[in-house]
């Protein structure tokens, strides 16, 4: 184990969290602001984080690690891209150095299916860390998000990953298709239209299908329009879930907000499929882990 604190932080597209860890993992503190890369004027990445860490990162032997856009081309300093199949060990070995011994950032995954490549920045921290905190080292892990990445783990290492934008097809449908008109975007979760939408997409009639019904189920006065937003969400999720082999896969790991990976526990739990959730607690372990040569795994 290190004996030097950590500054954790994912620094995304738009929003960065930090949390400072003590040597053993501890939380001592958690900061998060509206200051994703695309805030960041060229050559203001050295600004903007001193301004926010500059006192957590004050006392000598400090470390941080970062993970996220950050090291994207758009980010601080671009970290390329770590191949599957990677585990804790090869992901630790591409790490780049922006100030030798203090401020470094995690490369991120990619893989290839059919001569087209996928990438990940930052849930591959996320899946690294649910790993400790599990003590899984086979199995599926799913992160929902804008761009939702399922990945599978086999000793210990992602072997490979698909990425799907359902929660971007989500955001262009709701609020600029003809969609938009039906809906109630502001809305809460109505779980039974939610697993109506589920049941509806796997009718075998595909999505641009199964998406015009949130526009007829209105039309027809069939579903109000605070129920229609649940159940497009569902169509969505389904279709995204119809993809996969879950029943091969046991118990899913979800790694994500509360709010998205409620919705992807209850699609899969229609579907008869066992599901664990973590939040951002996964992140902090994963970049624990990766500065710790020897993490100690704890279950959840």
């Amino acid at each position: 184990m290190s004996h030097t604190r950590l500054v954790a932080v994912d620094w995304g597209t738009s929003s960065l969290r930090g949390a400072l860890l003590e040597p053993d993992g501890r939380i001592v503190e958690e900061q998060s602001h509206p200051r994703g890369i695309l805030t960041v004027k060229h050559g203001g990445f050295t600004d903007v984080f001193e301004t926010l860490f500059a006192d957590w990162m004050r006392p000598q032997g400090t470390r941080c690690l970062i993970s996220g856009m950050a090291g994207s081309k758009q980010g601080w300093v671009e970290a390329p891209y770590c191949a599957c199949p990677a585990g804790l060990a090869e992901v630790r070995s591409r790490i780049m150095e922006i100030e030798p011994g203090r401020i470094s950032i995690v490369p991120g995954l990619c893989d290839t299916h059919d001569g087209v490549p996928d990438v990940m920045r930052g849930e591959e921290v996320q899946i690294l860390g649910a790993m400790v905190l599990t003590n899984l080292r086979d199995g599926l892990f799913v992160l929902p998000g804008t761009h939702n990445k399922w990945a599978r783990v086999k000793n210990g290492m992602v072997t490979g990953f698909r990425t799907f934008m359902t929660g971007e097809f989500y955001a262009l449908l709701s609020q600029h298709s003809i969609l938009s008109r039906t809906l109630d975007t502001s809305a809460g979760l109505d779980e039974a239209a939610f697993l109506q939408g589920v049941t509806q997409s796997d009718n075998g009639q595909g999505l641009l299908h199964n998406a015009f019904g949130a526009r007829t189920l209105s039309l027809f006065d069939r579903m109000p329009a605070r129920e229609l937003t649940s159940y497009l969400s569902g169509i969505l999720i389904g279709e995204e879930l119809r993809t996969q082999s879950l029943h091969a896969a046991g118990e899913v790991v979800l790694i994500g907000t509360p709010a998205l990976t409620q919705r992807y526990r209850l699609a899969l739990q229609a579907s008869g499929v066992r599901a664990r959730t973590l939040g951002s607690e996964a992140t902090w372990a994963g970049l624990h882990a990766l500065h710790a040569p020897n993490p100690t795994q704890r279950k959840q």
